[in-house]
């Protein structure tokens, strides 16, 4: 099985790019777009100066529990820089998601809770919500990681997506959001 077909039979359609679409930013944005891939996992991710953006993370039933998903986010961490991921809210009707939220939160990955992200799919029409999780080894701020965000969604996401889909995704504006979060103040 090659890493696409690794892909599409773990990830919702709803969140797949297409092969077409994935083939190309390796080629035309390969300085930045970028595949590790193994018989036992896929992590396909963009390389920035200031972040790294996780598009896919797979790692195989045969695998898992075996450190390997701890092991590959290491490596990014080792960069110094934030990074930055979407994943699903925890739907309990899938355990999978539950237990994804947990592995990321356990490797020190936060909520974003002030940006929001809801994308129509071209491939269904479903809108999908996400939430944008994210790991800094400095303080960085949510508005900062929303930035990196909107500028991986508008140069990796809608890359070509008139040509290759036939219709263009929604705007940045449309998908995605930044709310500040009041910050409650400490009680005496």
């Amino acid at each position: 099985m090659n890493w696409y077909e690794k892909l599409s039979q773990y990830f919702p359609v709803e969140e797949m790019k297409s092969k077409e679409h994935m083939e190309l930013l390796l080629k035309d944005k390969g300085s930045v777009y970028k595949k590790d891939d193994s018989p036992l996992h896929v992590l396909m991710y963009v390389e920035m100066e200031d972040f790294t953006f996780i598009d896919y993370l797979f790692v195989s039933k045969k695998a898992r529990g075996q450190g390997l998903g701890k092991k590959l986010l290491n490596k990014l961490k080792e960069k110094e820089k934030p990074i930055i991921l979407e994943v699903e809210p925890v739907d309990y009707d899938d355990t999978d998601t539950e237990k994804r939220q947990r592995f990321y939160r356990r490797e020190g990955f936060k909520h974003a809770k002030s940006i929001g992200y809801s994308r129509r799919s071209l491939d269904t029409g479903k809108v999908n919500e996400m939430e944008i999780l994210y790991w800094s080894p400095t303080d960085e701020s949510e508005e900062s990681i929303y930035q990196k965000m909107c500028h991986t969604y508008e140069n990796i996401h809608t890359y070509k997506d008139e040509e290759l889909y036939g219709e263009s995704y929604d705007t940045v504006e449309k998908v995605l959001t930044y709310e500040e979060v009041a910050k409650k103040e400490p009680t005496s």
